[in-house]
């Protein structure tokens, strides 16, 4: 599969900047001080629809021939890439199918029926209901929109750290959450095309170790998926944003999932910013890592903020009992 260069992301700026504003980077004066680091948070949840990967959902479709639109597209989501390719396939008259595993948040999956989308259960977890998406998309025909394994997919994402450069030129580290890969790898490829010196790290869930576990054996690899953290949960690591990350990410780390709840009421309190546990993941990593980070330049990308009232009040208390 092709690597997108910096020609095809410079593209994917043009094709999408119709449809999405760019998002601010923004430092929160309370949040520095309680993290002692100079931070800027990228806004990725001020889209829209709350998440970043609108911007790689409209420049895939946008690409694709018209045999393919013909087709419908299918594809599998726990929620934010579902409802990119549900509003990329309504703004250009294409017919979706999104599955969704039985637990799929039900914001989401809301917004992806009020985008067109027709939207089926399928699975205890992300990977099942993967598979049977697969199996779909063979027997039926559909154009099958793999959430990370594309090309166009990452180019569109990685528009992203194009904006985070060019609005914070001084800075050092750029912190990515991980789930299946696509953001990360966009980071590794534009800072790697323009700013060497950058270094990118992803963040994942304990609960959902397989992004890092591949990343650390430089194989894909499976694991459990328990995290509570529906964009940051899958149960494997993914060859194409792996291949890219096995040659360009910095670090890895993990954080826990109570270390991820806390992080929302955070920056809640410290920034004013509503984010899901997979938006909030990042953050979580820089506290985590925040000593070695010492008079360092961090960007910290804010991937979505579609959270359930319920989540969003366990993470509050749980912020208030510590």
């Amino acid at each position: 599969m092709h690597i997108p260069t910096l020609d095809d992301i410079l593209e994917a700026r043009q094709v999408i900047s119709p449809y999405i504003n760019r998002t601010p980077l923004i430092s929160y004066k309370a949040l520095n001080k309680y993290a002692g680091l100079n931070i800027r948070l990228k806004h990725e949840n001020h889209h829209p629809l709350g998440a970043f990967k609108i911007r790689g959902g409209i420049n895939l479709l946008k690409k694709m021939s018209q045999t393919e639109k013909n087709r419908g597209v299918i594809t599998v989501s726990t929620g934010n890439h579902g409802q990119s390719v549900a509003s990329a396939c309504s703004l250009l008259g294409i017919r979706s199918l999104i599955i969704v595993p039985k637990n799929a948040n039900p914001l989401k999956v809301q917004s992806m029926e009020n985008l067109g989308a027709v939207v089926e259960f399928y699975g205890d977890n992300f990977d099942e209901a993967r598979m049977y998406t697969e199996q779909l998309a063979s027997n039926k025909g559909y154009r099958y929109v793999h959430p990370a394994n594309e090309s166009d997919l990452v180019a569109g994402v990685a528009t992203c750290f194009l904006e985070i450069l060019e609005d914070f030129p001084e800075v050092n580290y750029i912190f990515v959450p991980m789930g299946g890969g696509s953001s990360a790898a966009a980071a590794c490829i534009v800072t790697k095309a323009l700013r060497p010196d950058v270094k990118v790290v992803a963040v994942q869930s304990s609960e959902a170790p397989a992004g890092y576990l591949s990343w650390k054996n430089k194989e894909i690899v499976k694991a459990p998926m328990r995290s509570i953290s529906e964009g940051l949960a899958t149960a494997s690591g993914y060859a194409f944003p792996q291949k890219i990350l096995w040659d360009s990410l910095h670090d890895f780390i993990l954080v826990t999932d109570h270390e991820i709840m806390l992080t929302v009421a955070l920056m809640i309190e410290k920034a004013h910013c509503l984010a899901e546990e997979a938006g909030a993941a990042a953050l979580a990593g820089v506290i985590q890592e925040k000593d070695r980070l010492a008079e360092e330049n961090v960007a910290v990308v804010v991937s979505g903020s579609n959270i359930t009232l319920e989540r969003l009040s366990n993470s509050i208390n749980l912020y208030r009992s510590t």
